[in-house]
């Protein structure tokens, strides 16, 4: 049982919990409680860390997966966890990685095309929501958050071993490829021309949504075939990000279920 904060193993969990470029060279990502312990398939499980608590009350859990497992002392792994309240269980993960061509060239294509988007709830949200949408890749703009954030993870709830997504290099070049796939683009966006429930998404679509604060970026707002919008009243002007993503996402569900 590891009881030092020195350890290396301890000051290695440390910096990936702050670093994302270490997390990037390394090829993995942390995950924390039961319930995502549970979601992560085994054979990408590099190593799990428990605490002496929660190894004395579920170990046979842990053993049942069948991973190389630590124990630290609760002191230390209260060190090395990214929550205010430790379940006592965290995983180094390996990630998997698909390509542009697997996600675009998916039958009946869905897909979610994130721009800027900055908060890890909202992205972890909209992962966890496209899963059950039916959604079939997710494409970011390579300044949106980190995905491997500890709490864009969090709040996936395993969503991110079954979800594909890519960050792209460049949006605004990349969307014409769309209609290369026959995938037909709509931005979300207060100009709308239709209200998001008077288009025809049982053939191949993309959603634009745009960053928190500022919405869609103007160049890549340019790119998208048809422009939608979700009918406000009251003062409102716009809704949450992952809001009005899943309000777009469960209309295709509705169409595509007829």
């Amino acid at each position: 049982m590891i009881t030092s904060t020195g350890n290396a193993q301890v000051k290695y969990l440390q910096q990936l919990q702050k670093k994302g470029k270490l997390r990037d060279e390394e090829g993995v990502f942390l995950i924390e409680g039961l319930r995502m312990f549970e979601e992560t398939p085994a054979e990408r499980i590099r190593k799990a860390y428990v605490s002496e608590t929660f190894y004395q009350k579920q170990r046979k859990i842990v053993e049942e997966k069948q991973v190389s497992a630590e124990i630290l002392s609760d002191s230390v792994f209260e060190r090395v966890s990214a929550t205010k309240t430790p379940q006592g269980i965290l995983c180094i993960v390996t990630r998997r990685e698909w390509t542009k061509e697997e996600i675009l060239g998916a039958e009946h294509p869905f897909l979610m095309i994130l721009d800027n988007l900055q908060d890890p709830g909202n992205l972890g949200t909209i992962l966890r929501t496209a899963e059950g949408a039916g959604v079939t890749g997710i494409l970011m703009s390579k300044d949106c958050v980190d995905i491997y954030n500890p709490k864009v993870i969090r709040s996936t709830m395993g969503s991110i071993y079954r979800m594909p997504f890519i960050y792209l290099e460049n949006l605004e070049e990349f969307l014409p490829e769309l209609k290369e796939y026959g995938i037909t683009s709509y931005a979300a966006h207060l100009e709308g021309e239709h209200f998001y429930d008077e288009e025809n998404y049982t053939d191949g679509c993309a959603f634009l949504i745009g960053n928190e604060g500022n919405g869609l970026r103007a160049e890549v707002t340019a790119k998208a075939d048809r422009k939608i919008r979700i009918p406000m009243h009251g003062q409102v002007e716009s809704l949450n990000a992952a809001m009005a993503a899943g309000i777009l996402m469960y209309e295709v569900c509705r169409q595509r279920r007829k």
